[in-house]
């Protein structure tokens, strides 16, 4: 079999629209400046070391998360100018061993989110371009609900919210 016929044809690229602004910067910094952050357990905390030790997953799996990765933080939010990694928006990436589909458990900033029928697509088309996943499947889930908590430290920098 050739190598050519073992990749994935070209997706078109689908642009998302970037939205007027909508105030969502503001509210976060209110917010931050009266409550303070609770101690969840957020995905986008981990670090590369800690994930390349963990010895519940191969070094197929491990590779293949670091490129979802990568594919999601080239993904942004319209309204808050932050990858929706670094933004916490992904609560759960899981590659099965067996057949390297790839799981993602993801949430929107708000239910009532402009984005909310066309980022879920976008995250499994940027996640079925990696030529080693078979398939992507995009769970969007409402539970628990997204807050400025789950922002990654990397995330209130850029914000200047730090």
């Amino acid at each position: 079999m050739s190598e050519q016929s073992d990749q994935k044809p070209p997706q078109p690229i689908v642009s998302l629209p970037v939205l007027p602004s909508s105030d969502k910067l503001e509210q976060l910094r209110r917010e931050l400046a009266s409550s303070p952050p609770t101690q969840q357990k957020k995905l986008n905390e981990t670090t590369l070391v800690d994930r390349v030790v963990d010895q519940t997953k191969t070094p197929k799996q491990k590779a293949i998360e670091e490129k979802v990765i990568e594919k999601l933080k080239s993904i942004y939010d319209p309204e808050i100018p932050v990858n929706i990694y670094e933004l916490g928006l992904i609560y759960d990436i899981d590659v099965d061993p067996e057949t390297s589909a790839v799981y993602v458990k993801m949430t929107l900033t708000a239910p009532g989110c402009p984005v909310a029928g066309s980022l879920p697509a976008e995250v499994q088309r940027r996640i079925e371009s990696i030529p080693e996943v078979s398939q992507a499947v995009v769970e969007l889930v409402w539970d628990p609900p997204w807050t400025k908590d789950r922002m990654s430290q990397a995330a209130l920098l850029e914000l200047g919210l730090l």
